[in-house]
């Protein structure tokens, strides 16, 4: 009794160390595999073969497959057809197509890709429509296996049952069902959110330049037709035709050959205009934009003040080229080489391998920081990456082929095609999910081994004796959905899967409703912004206050909760 004891205090002691360091997860799931291990709850031989747990590996490849995906232009031209029409079309269009997407690729990454787009933009307030993203996104999830990554963590620690784990589409009738119910209440009560303060784009933003070529097909198209007014975090401002300058630019100015195009904003979004056929930036004339940036200020006295970008000869004197340019309480305009450069200009620079050997750097600049370009794919590799992407789930659904089986052949192409190499594998590979899952996955073995478990069946089946099967069932989706709120989704359903497993076989019922109670209620997350990842997003970016997801969030949460509850039996009957 005194191992089960001790048992049952490593469970509540990381319920509690997950409430108390909320950014901390892994780390908390961490030291619960130690403690297993030091008392001997579990063996290393059990550990090891939970980290190669099949749902766990699937998880893995299709968040480092979505690294490859956010690259693509798939959610620029989304973003592109949602912001346009009445308020109303702007905020249906915007909460279906972040539904559909979050369907098919990772929320947090669709929701990260909208939300500049959403800020930006001049139809509504951004406030109105933020909040209500987030949850469209925590919806559009819900409807299928990769849509989010509980359903996935979920999928992880059935597997470990012996079970073969969800079809692709085994969660779509449920959560479409309280998709809908949902966004009925997020359009009647969007006009409740508050107003965010809206900025304005400052003149010391960076100076970015590009040029059409003569084959390129934006010329003949007007700015509105090329998307060329919607891209994230970069505005344009000038044109440059023939030595004439345009500004402001109108959406019904169309792109001739040779113009070039003026841009300010974020500069680690330049590479997105290399998704737009025929635009070179000033940059890639030498051959650099490639490589790393590099962030500098020109120092009092350098020798390259007083000289234009274009005849300053930064390729033979630093082997770097001008990628963009701002200047503090100075507004710029006209073609970016022709700017004759000043001290206490902040340049861009695409460097090359030679670049930190140069002697003459510390005499022209200080070195402020080196800035990574967001790493867009463009041209074949862009639509390859979708088409494989939809390839493979496409075969995971019609075949006996596995999601892990196709995921490992989508992996290797994005590798051989360079859609996604090694090196971000390496940097960006999911440390902390992979973590927690086999930290959820080690204590549900060490609750099996210690006989924690068996004696809280036992408990619950007195407990609940001349109970509907119902009451329990409920028991279980609540006991999650408060998880979430108060610690996070992920760490919400590995915590509680244990306990509605076992409630279920003490009941002696079918597993799946208790299990699809503990997936659809770590994904309800609509009352504290700081339950899903992608609320933590808005909340940040808009700045809200705690009261508003509340005062928003009941009546959704509500819904979702009644939708699902009830939907749940009816598909999966106990």
């Amino acid at each position: 009794m005194l191992m089960q004891l001790l048992m049952l205090a490593i469970f509540v002691g990381t319920f509690v160390g997950l409430f108390k360091f909320q950014d901390s997860p892994a780390r908390v799931f961490m030291g619960t595999i130690l403690a297993c291990l030091i008392f001997s709850f579990v063996s290393s031989e059990e550990v090891l073969k939970n980290a190669v747990n099949p749902g766990l590996v699937t998880l893995l490849l299709l968040v480092l497959a979505s690294f490859a995906i956010e690259r693509t232009s798939i959610l620029r031209k989304i973003s592109s057809t949602m912001l346009s029409g009445s308020r109303f079309k702007t905020t249906l269009k915007t909460l279906s197509i972040t539904a559909v997407s979050s369907a098919l690729m990772n929320n947090t990454a669709v929701v990260a890709s909208l939300i500049s787009t959403i800020k930006a933009n001049t139809v509504i307030n951004p406030g109105k429509l933020l909040i209500p993203l987030s949850f469209a996104a925590i919806l559009g999830g819900t409807l299928t296996l990769v849509g989010t990554s509980t359903n996935l963590i979920v999928n992880s620690l059935f597997i470990d049952k012996g079970y073969s784990g969800f079809n692709f589409f085994d969660f779509t009738l449920i959560g479409l069902a309280a998709l809908l119910a949902c966004f009925v209440v997020i359009i009647l009560r969007r006009n409740s959110l508050p107003n965010m303060e809206l900025e304005n784009v400052e003149s010391a933003e960076y100076f970015v330049e590009a040029e059409v070529s003569a084959e390129s097909k934006l010329i003949g198209l007007t700015i509105e037709e090329n998307d060329l007014r919607k891209l994230d975090s970069l505005f344009l401002v000038e044109i440059i035709r023939n030595d004439r300058l345009i500004s402001p630019v109108a959406p019904d100015e169309f792109i001739h050959a040779g113009d070039k195009l003026i841009f300010t904003g974020d500069i680690s979004k330049v590479k997105v205009l290399q998704q737009f056929d025929g635009l070179t930036l000033f940059a890639e004339k030498d051959g650099l934009l490639r490589e790393n940036l590099t962030e500098v200020l020109v120092k009092p006295g350098a020798a390259i003040i007083g000289k234009s970008l274009k005849s300053a000869g930064f390729r033979a004197r630093f082997d770097a080229a001008v990628v963009a340019l701002r200047r503090e309480g100075g507004v710029l305009s006209g073609k970016l080489g022709d700017i004759v450069i000043q001290a206490g200009d902040y340049l861009v620079l695409a460097v090359g391998n030679d670049f930190s050997s140069r002697t003459n750097l510390s005499k022209n600049f200080y070195i402020l920081s080196g800035h990574e370009p967001d790493n867009i794919l463009s041209g074949w590799r862009d639509i390859s990456t979708i088409a494989g992407f939809i390839f493979t789930i496409a075969i995971s659904v019609v075949t006996d082929i596995s999601l892990l089986s196709c995921l490992f052949f989508y992996l290797s192409f994005l590798v051989f095609s360079g859609g996604l190499n090694v090196d971000e594998i390496k940097r960006r590979f999911p440390l902390e999910i992979w973590t927690i899952v086999l930290g959820a996955l080690t204590l549900a073995t060490a609750l099996e081994n210690s006989g924690v478990m068996v004696i809280f069946a036992q408990w619950a089946e007195s407990l609940l004796a001349g109970q509907s099967i119902y009451v329990a069932f409920v028991l279980v989706f609540f006991i999650t959905l408060l998880t979430t709120e108060l610690v996070t989704n992920n760490a919400a359903a590995a915590l509680v899967f244990p306990i509605a497993y076992n409630l279920a076989l003490a009941f002696d019922v079918n597993i799946m409703p208790f299990v699809m109670a503990v997936a659809f209620g770590a994904s309800g997350s609509f009352i504290s912004p700081y339950g899903y990842q992608t609320n933590v997003m808005v909340f940040n970016a808009a700045n809200y206050k705690i009261q508003d997801f509340i005062k928003f969030g009941i009546p959704v949460s509500i819904t979702y909760s009644a939708v699902v509850l009830y939907m749940i039996p009816k598909v999966f009957p106990f």
